[in-house]
């Protein structure tokens, strides 16, 4: 790769499924394959057994093992889950005739990953603001609630400069998510993992709980909130359940997913997952819980032991 190639634009020039596919390959072949994965659906209990915790799966995660929305959507119901999240809107009637819902939506930046140019780059805020409005027209017609948003990659800009732009890029379209009843949720995202383009994320802004709740406070809207990550979290700056307790206003979505290595929620992994759950719960969370991890077994037998695992 040349010195010119090597930027953050280069390496995450690419949509989510494209990041995955080469994850997903390697693991298909471990796997029973895809259609081990769909037959499995139906065949045993739901995951969800409580419900105390509303879960959702992201799209982009499993789609190369469910490439199709109708046996996608097959695996969802078998679990018991409610929501598929992050997902093109053209698969939203598909949704809306099963019966579920999507906890959040995503935005378009095609090529680029909705995460690498944000409201911190006021050069980008024309196209950014655009796409985010019309993730909200697209759910704010569904009866879907939430849409998210990022910071973006520094590209040089200093955090302090990067803060401020975040503030005035996002009460330029925060008065349209009012109006249409949504949400935005803003990601922290880890910038120390550098492995894997989607397990983190070098050089991106907003990679502190507190850096980006301070640019939600400075906005003032009770339609910008957080999109709490626990992986994210955990890696930059842990002390989860009590970031949850201490701003439990500010928490508009929650992800999940194994650390280390952005896995599944088992024995592997360093995070606890039951308490923080109990703890969401006790702080009067009513959002949803999305299901975010990088399958490295059957994607459908890891999801039934996370969502069970979260399903406190």
């Amino acid at each position: 790769m040349s010195r010119q190639d090597d930027t953050p634009e280069a390496r995450e020039g690419t949509d989510r499924r494209s990041l995955l596919m080469g994850t997903a390959g390697a693991a298909i072949l471990g796997l029973s394959g895809v259609a081990g994965s769909q037959a499995a659906a139906g065949t045993g209990e739901p995951a969800v057994k409580n419900g105390r915790i509303r879960q959702s799966i992201v799209h982009w995660c499993y789609e190369p093992y469910w490439p199709s929305i109708d046996a996608y959507i097959k695996n969802v119901k078998a679990l018991g889950v409610t929501s598929i999240e992050l997902l093109p809107v053209k698969y939203f009637p598909a949704l809306k005739e099963a019966g579920l819902t999507c906890a959040i939506g995503q935005i378009d930046m095609a090529p680029d990953p909705p995460f690498l140019k944000g409201f911190n780059n006021p050069a980008h805020w024309d196209r950014v603001i655009q796409a985010t409005k019309d993730a909200i027209d697209a759910c704010a017609e569904y009866g879907y609630k939430k849409v998210i948003c990022f910071t973006g990659y520094k590209d040089g800009i200093p955090d302090d400069v990067g803060a401020t732009n975040c503030v005035e890029g996002y009460k330029k379209v925060i008065g349209h998510a009012e109006r249409k009843g949504i949400t935005l949720c803003l990601e922290m995202l880890n910038s120390r993992v550098s492995n894997h383009p989607m397990k983190g994320h070098p050089g991106y802004q907003g990679d502190h709980c507190d850096y980006c709740f301070d640019i939600i406070r400075r906005v003032g809207s009770p339609n910008l909130k957080l999109l709490f990550d626990v992986y994210h979290v955990q890696i930059m700056d842990g002390d989860v359940i009590t970031r949850i307790r201490e701003n439990r206003e500010l928490i508009g979505h929650v992800h999940v997913a194994g650390n280390p290595g952005r896995g599944e929620l088992d024995e592997t992994q360093e995070i606890y997952y039951p308490p923080i759950m109990s703890a969401l719960i006790e702080v009067g969370y009513d959002g949803f819980v999305g299901q975010e991890f990088i399958p490295t077994r059957d994607p459908y037998q890891g999801l039934h032991q996370a969502i069970s695992v979260c399903d406190v």
